[in-house]
């Protein structure tokens, strides 16, 4: 869809007053935004192949904000976020767990390691993707909120010791920045309601929804990706 034609409308919440980034200890962001769109149109979207869609169109937009300098990387039981290539592993994830009821559903990607992870991070914290219906829309109107959050992160960027003052001042001007920005964006671009067929295929039905099977396309296994789920 192009933006002029979506019948979706995105707000993003707007964030409290948030505490300073801490000099030790896990870090956690929570970026918000709540979705309105027609209710006929929610329910065709309210499927579990659908949430497989949504993670795969975080990780598009990760790599097109990019310019391409970021790409997922799959193996049976990872997804690793690398810059240009496979060496620079900036974040290595456990595979997808998803989790879907009436009223709302996640894709939660743990984290294991990675260049951007704290040696006390590794198998600590996670990425999160949630959606959840909201009451009180307009009739025939549904709303959603959505939710991205990383939670129990340890940065690296930050240090330790000595250098973990000014390491968490460069840390919270640069990555932290660049998370919050990539974050909204994405929140934004969901407005076009554009959540591509997955290649992976956890979920019932996103293999036949996609183009052809994995294996078909790729043979020797699972290649990278610029972009899935």
């Amino acid at each position: 869809m192009r933006r002029g034609d979506t019948p979706a409308q995105i707000t993003i919440v707007e964030e409290p007053d948030r505490e300073g980034i801490p000099q030790t200890g896990a870090v956690s962001s929570v970026q918000q935004a709540e979705l309105d769109l027609p209710a006929e149109v929610l329910e065709k979207l309210w499927t579990p192949e659908h949430l497989e869609r949504l993670a795969r169109a975080y990780w598009r937009y990760l790599n097109r904000i990019s310019l391409g300098l970021l790409r997922v990387v799959y193996e049976p039981a990872a997804r690793i976020v690398v810059l240009l290539f496979r060496p620079l592993a900036l974040l290595r994830f456990r595979a997808p767990e998803y989790e879907t009821h009436s009223e709302r559903a996640s894709v939660t990607w743990p984290i294991e390691r990675g260049l951007l992870v704290g040696k006390d991070g590794r198998d600590q914290g996670y990425l999160r993707i949630g959606v959840k219906r909201l009451e009180g829309s307009a009739p025939g109107r549904a709303q959603l909120c959505v939710t991205a959050e990383v939670s129990n992160f340890y940065p690296w960027l930050r240090g330790s010791g000595r250098f973990a003052r000014l390491g968490t001042w460069v840390y919270s001007h640069t990555q932290v920045r660049i998370h919050e920005l990539i974050t909204h964006g994405f929140l934004r671009s969901l407005a076009r309601l554009d959540l591509p067929p997955s290649r992976v295929g956890a979920l019932r039905g996103e293999i036949e929804a996609g183009s052809q099977p994995e294996a078909e396309a790729h043979p020797e296994g699972l290649p990278p990706e610029r972009v899935g789920n």
